[in-house]
């Protein structure tokens, strides 16, 4: 097992400035400063800190017979399995690697009956994560909900554990749940080194900000997504996808799991893309061949759903100033995208932190590159889905339909999408809001869900127990492990003083048993942020993370690895510029739009 990695060779140093920031009464949390300059100031040195005692390793990788050197393919290219990523470690973030863990290994324990079911998780999604009123996050619209569901199919898939290997989670009498008790397939172990209170566990996606979720992980997955010819993807004659040929109703795809008519959209949107940057490449390169420029785009377009997470998405939910500059500042820097445009990619200055990370150094401070499990735990957020959609006319403005989530989802996803035109799908995704990430708001739909195989699912009630059964620190500890305020009560996680109450009352009194998702969802947020800041700080010391690590987002994104063409595609690309160019019918919906993630105009 490695150990943490250490900032500037020991954590000495970090405990010496934080005892001297106490004596000057400088330990603040960062919304509380005065100026913008000392807030952004503040989030670097939180930054500092978690990369210093927040990455931890993980035992029990399986053994790999890899060459003792890269095939050439692995030099220029992305390899299907996300292998060779890293040159002197192979393996390192391929798919079927370990998730790693942000807290010391030595503190976490994956729980067992009765601790599992303490307080019961079915109680705790009913009774606190359940939405009782529909609460939107006017800022945003359902695109954005949409985008972090396709984002997450590409980072993380623990995979499905076996039919008969089952967590039995016991129900009240009254409960409605058609079967008692409720079962749960158990998360499937990649390891369970001796000495340790909680398995390894697998990811059967790359770790990689690869795109993987539209292109496939490994190789017989993405050579059924490839037409072999040009390049470019599989789609029909109609530009829409074509249909799965195991499960009806689903997109063929590179991720299908938990499919919808949202993610649907994004799926065929960059398959479109990647279809035309394979045209671009073609005519400026035209002695190129298939394998290629199929190669190339995919470089380019994995580099560039990297860039609109991170400088449109993630701004769109964390548009307080200090985080939101500080987003854009991980991909172009100080100087801003204005030196792109100026210096080409040219780095005015090799400093990731003027000129920016893209293209910048390779550093997994001193950590094997890896997602980790409280990463994911920090993701869960299905309390953006609403539960009620409406669907428009984009000439119109007029209501075609009203229907709910489980309509517009899992096998009848294709159907319900072959009602309309692509441009009005996209045009009431574009003007509708998605739900707040807070308590009392979690889609009812989703905790009587119905999964592409026909299990019936409560999602709720599953993500309070997959953070218990994988050793997720419960609330106040893992604010503990991230060195943030502990609460005392149950009025120090919220003002709202009905969840407060209604908190006590599930947990009997004992915060410290409080989950992360219930805590998170329950905290008072940070006007112009869109959830917790207990979450916000995984994202702060992960989001720099997935691009500082990644060898074709750093040291090899330049145009001689991928082409002026792929290099200046990714760079001069926005959202907006990908939807209008595949359905420029929505330019009166985004003319003036700032982000295409937040409300768009309505056609009236």
């Amino acid at each position: 097992m490695r150990a943490p990695v250490v900032l500037r060779g020991e954590n000495v140093v970090l405990d010496k400035i934080e005892d001297a920031l106490k004596k000057a009464g400088l330990t603040r949390e960062w919304d509380k400063y005065p100026t913008q300059a000392l807030q952004m100031a503040k989030l670097y040195y939180d930054r500092e800190s978690l990369r210093a005692r927040n990455l931890f390793d993980t035992p029990g990788e399986p053994q790999h017979d890899f060459p003792a050197d890269p095939p050439p393919e692995a030099l220029r290219a992305r390899m299907p399995d996300g292998s060779w990523n890293d040159l002197s470690d192979p393996a390192m973030g391929m798919a079927g690697s370990r998730f790693g863990r942000n807290f010391p290994l030595d503190g976490l324990e994956a729980e067992q009956p009765p601790r599992l079911f303490t307080p019961s998780p079915r109680v705790v999604a009913r009774e606190l994560l359940q939405r009782d009123v529909f609460k939107p996050a006017t800022t945003l619209n359902t695109l954005a909900a949409a985008w972090i569901q396709f984002e997450n199919h590409n980072w993380f898939f623990h995979g499905r554990g076996e039919p008969d290997d089952l967590i039995e989670v016991p129900l009240a009498a009254d409960d409605p749940w058609p079967e008692h008790p409720m079962t749960i397939r158990r998360t499937p172990e990649l390891a369970r080194p001796e000495g340790m209170r909680c398995p390894v566990f697998r990811n059967e996606e790359t770790h990689w900000w690869d795109a993987s979720q539209v292109y496939g992980s490994g190789d017989d997955k993405q050579a059924a997504m490839r037409t072999f010819e040009d390049g470019k993807l599989q789609i029909g004659a109609d530009r829409r996808l074509l249909e799965n040929s195991e499960y009806a109703g689903i997109d063929h795809t590179g991720m299908f799991q938990n499919y919808w008519t949202g993610v649907s959209l994004l799926h065929t949107l960059f398959t479109l893309e990647h279809n035309a940057l394979c045209d671009a490449l073609k005519k400026a390169y035209p002695d190129l061949g298939d394998q290629r420029l199929f190669e190339l785009g995919w470089l380019a377009i994995s580099a560039l759903i990297a860039k609109i997470h991170l400088v449109e998405w993630t701004p769109g939910i964390l548009s307080h100033p200090a985080t939101a500059w500080g987003l854009v500042n991980t991909w172009w820097g100080l100087t801003g995208e204005e030196a792109y445009q100026r210096f080409g990619n040219a780095r005015p200055v090799n400093s990731d932190f003027i000129s920016g990370q893209a293209g910048g150094k390779h550093d997994h401070f001193g950590v094997p590159f890896q997602f980790t499990e409280e990463f994911v735990s920090v993701y869960r957020m299905h309390a953006l889905i609403p539960d009620e959609w409406k669907f428009y006319s984009l000439k119109t403005g007029d209501m075609i339909k009203e229907v709910e989530f489980t309509e517009i989802q899992g096998k009848y996803t294709r159907g319900f999408m072959d009602e309309f035109s692509m441009p009005d799908l996209f045009y009431s995704f574009g003007v509708q809001h998605p739900g707040a990430i807070c308590l009392k708001n979690y889609p009812k739909t989703l905790m009587n869900f119905e999964r592409i195989d026909g299990e019936l699912t409560d999602l709720a009630t599953l993500d309070v127990v997959r953070d218990r059964e994988r050793g997720v620190p419960r609330y106040t500890k893992f604010r503990k492990g991230l060195r943030m305020p502990v609460p005392k009560t149950f009025g120090d996680i919220t003002s709202n003083k009905q969840w407060a109450r209604q908190m006590q009352e599930v947990y009997d009194n004992k915060i410290d048993d409080v989950d992360p998702i219930v805590g998170m969802y329950a905290e008072d947020i940070i006007p112009g942020q869109g959830f917790s800041d207990t979450a916000t700080r995984i994202f702060l010391l992960m989001a720099a993370r997935r691009v500082n690590s990644d060898r074709f987002l750093t040291t090899d994104m330049r145009p001689e690895v991928y082409t002026q063409v792929g290099y200046d595609w990714v760079q001069k690309t926005t959202m907006t510029d990908i939807l209008l160019r595949h359905y420029p019918e929505l330019a009166p919906a985004l003319s003036g739009v700032a982000n295409p993630f937040g409300p768009w105009n309505a056609v009236r």
